[in-house]
């Protein structure tokens, strides 16, 4: 990789690096299709897609009895991790979990209570690598929150990975689809003979099913739209290159539309991570993917002038993974308030949080960063502001309420206050 200096970037340069979107515009009419005929069709869509783009011959569309299965037939060192894994996830989670509280403000009883949404469909992807650990992401948030039905849906193959289908069963989930891309975010939004609608879809995915969650999102409830993986590593003359470039070289192998930026004040450093991310990827089986990524006008090392334009820059980019390795770690982390997940220190690894540590993987991309968090227990439940007036405390506001209603030109609301009050 070449180093480059924030201060020289261009307008272009600047726009590939700020701008990322998830490339959904490009296949938006062709997945449109696709969720047309799923929602007509239903399962003989899905069987067709299968075989389209698959390349299989689906049977059954549920294979929840295969999730259970697979439990069984991985071994026992990968069981046990899977375990692990979900214990510190629902661990993290259950820390979530909000009260329903009611309190009194000058004689007003008013709270807010919350109450799980009653199904979801998480979607876990397959393609060019397994991951159990979206099963695990995307389901045990649900099932913590209360959520009593919440299916999963990944792609068919002649044998799916049987370690993601077993974290799909030790996560928890109800039902489990062999049904990919956007035709699977179809089946979960609108139903079909096999599938049950849900009222919220959630996961990540290529920019098929993240357009697919686009179109769906007016009839049914999404996360958000996740576009392909991000880091951006913040570092000082106290960080160590070769772990650095560990952690850009691990997020450019989950996809060479991936972004991967490193900014530092220290020239040394820059050109010594470039070096070793450069290494790295050699030794890499996934040396391919990770080149693409590297390649990406939206990838790089970059040099700032000073650790205040390094975190400018960082929070310009407003990042999915954001890593600070810099002695004064929690002070630039203050003033870098939009990243979808910070892992402070070198000793912090973003794939600790891929996998295990307990914090959500499934998170803002392409900038989202700035206006929301990742994928939570609130995801699933719903907040309802509770409200009790006596006949004192809505006399207190009664003159509040009927001029602004009047003010509005509405006025029956006025009204309907005052008739509580004609007897007085």
């Amino acid at each position: 990789m070449n180093v480059r200096r924030v201060g020289d970037l261009g307008p272009d340069e600047r726009r590939a690096l700020f701008e990322r979107d998830a490339g959904v515009d490009e296949v938006r009419d062709d997945v449109q299709e696709i969720v047309d005929r799923v929602r007509k069709e239903g399962d003989v869509a899905l069987r067709e897609f299968a075989e389209e783009f698959d390349g299989v011959t689906v049977g059954n569309v549920d294979i929840t009895d295969d999730a259970e299965r697979a439990v069984e037939e991985i071994d026992a060192a990968t069981l046990s991790a899977i375990e692990d894994a979900a214990e510190n996830v629902r661990a993290f989670h259950e820390a979530q979990l909000p009260t329903d509280w009611r309190d009194s403000f000058e004689g007003r009883e008013l709270g807010r209570r919350y109450r799980p949404i009653e199904s979801a469909g998480a979607y876990v992807p397959g393609g060019t690598a397994a991951y159990p650990s979206s099963a695990l992401m995307g389901v045990i948030p649900a099932k913590v929150a209360g959520v009593e039905h919440v299916a999963v849906a990944t792609p068919p193959a002649e044998e799916i990975n049987p370690v993601t289908l077993a974290a799909i069963h030790v996560a928890g989930a109800d039902v489990v689809y062999q049904a990919g891309g956007a035709q699977a975010i179809a089946a979960l939004a609108y139903g079909t003979e096999s599938v049950d609608a849900v009222d919220k879809v959630v996961g990540p995915g290529n920019r098929w099913v993240t357009a697919a969650k686009s179109i769906v999102r007016g009839d049914v409830a999404i996360d958000f739209l996740a576009g392909p993986s991000e880091i951006m590593v913040v570092a000082d003359e106290s960080a160590d290159p070769e772990l650095v470039a560990a952690d850009l070289v691990a997020q450019a192998e989950h996809d060479e539309n991936a972004s991967v930026v490193a900014v530092t004040d220290d020239e040394e450093l820059a050109e010594a991570v470039a070096a070793a991310v450069d290494s790295q990827a050699d030794a890499r089986d996934r040396e391919a993917v990770i080149r693409g990524a590297l390649d990406s006008a939206a990838s790089g090392v970059f040099l700032a002038r000073s650790m205040s334009e390094a975190v400018l820059f960082a929070e310009e980019y407003a990042a999915e993974h954001l890593s600070i390795v810099a002695e004064d770690d929690e002070s630039i982390l203050d003033r870098i308030p939009s990243a979808g997940s910070a892992f402070l220190g070198p000793h912090s690894a973003v794939a600790a949080g891929d996998y295990a540590s307990g914090p959500n993987h499934v998170l803002p991309t392409g900038g989202h960063a700035r206006v929301t968090g990742g994928l939570s227990v609130d995801s699933f439940l719903r907040s309802t502001t509770v409200q009790r007036l006596s006949e004192e405390s809505l006399a207190d506001i009664e003159s509040t309420i009927t001029t602004l209603a009047e003010a509005e030109g509405l006025e029956a609301h006025a009204e309907s206050v005052r008739k509580r009050f004609d007897d007085a």
